[in-house]
């Protein structure tokens, strides 16, 4: 009978120190895009010995129904890149780097998927502002976590045969 509605967007960035008061250009995912060293506009910091970074994210935002006391919910999951905020160092970069960095934006996909199915096949009650928002942050600990595997696994790219099997391993996953 009531109708409950909220719209919640929230962002999650790969790295730390993001400030979200500024607007960002960013990249939406989309399995005919592949990133290009030209989308890492961001400085390198002079005291990194990293080769890149990327920052990428899960965003989310929800309206809810509440017909006859159930609660129906209307979502929308995305991911983006964020180009301002991701950086290389083109002397220590090549065409391996960037597939690693290219997959680290798929593993983000990837966990927006999760979100989507989890909120599908959740039942929601009267406190679905706070239900979302734990699923929401269950998914990028996981997140955190797989990104963390794939660079230990990789020893971040600089493990050609783990690289590989990393990229057909979510090349699979995204087909699904």
């Amino acid at each position: 009978m009531g109708s409950l509605k909220y719209i919640i967007i929230l962002l999650f960035f790969s790295i730390l120190g993001l400030d979200n008061s500024q607007d960002y250009e960013t990249i939406a995912w989309s399995p005919e895009i592949k990133l290009t060293w030209k989308d890492f506009k961001g400085e390198a910091p002079s005291n990194d010995r990293a080769a890149a970074t990327t920052a990428s994210g899960i965003s989310y935002q929800f309206s809810t129904n509440s017909i006859d006391g159930e609660i129906e919910l209307d979502y929308k999951v995305s991911t983006f890149f964020y180009p301002n905020k991701s950086w290389y160092q083109p002397n220590l970069c090549d065409s391996v780097i960037l597939s690693h960095e290219q997959l680290h934006f798929d593993i983000s996909e990837l966990f927006a998927r999760k979100m989507r199915s989890r909120l599908a096949s959740n039942t929601f009650t009267q406190n679905v502002k706070s239900e979302v928002k734990i699923i929401y942050k269950e998914i990028l600990e996981e997140l955190e976590e797989f990104q963390n595997l794939y660079d230990d696994q990789t020893n971040f790219s600089r493990d050609l045969e783990q690289q590989l099997i990393w990229n057909n391993k979510i090349e699979e996953a995204l087909k699904n």
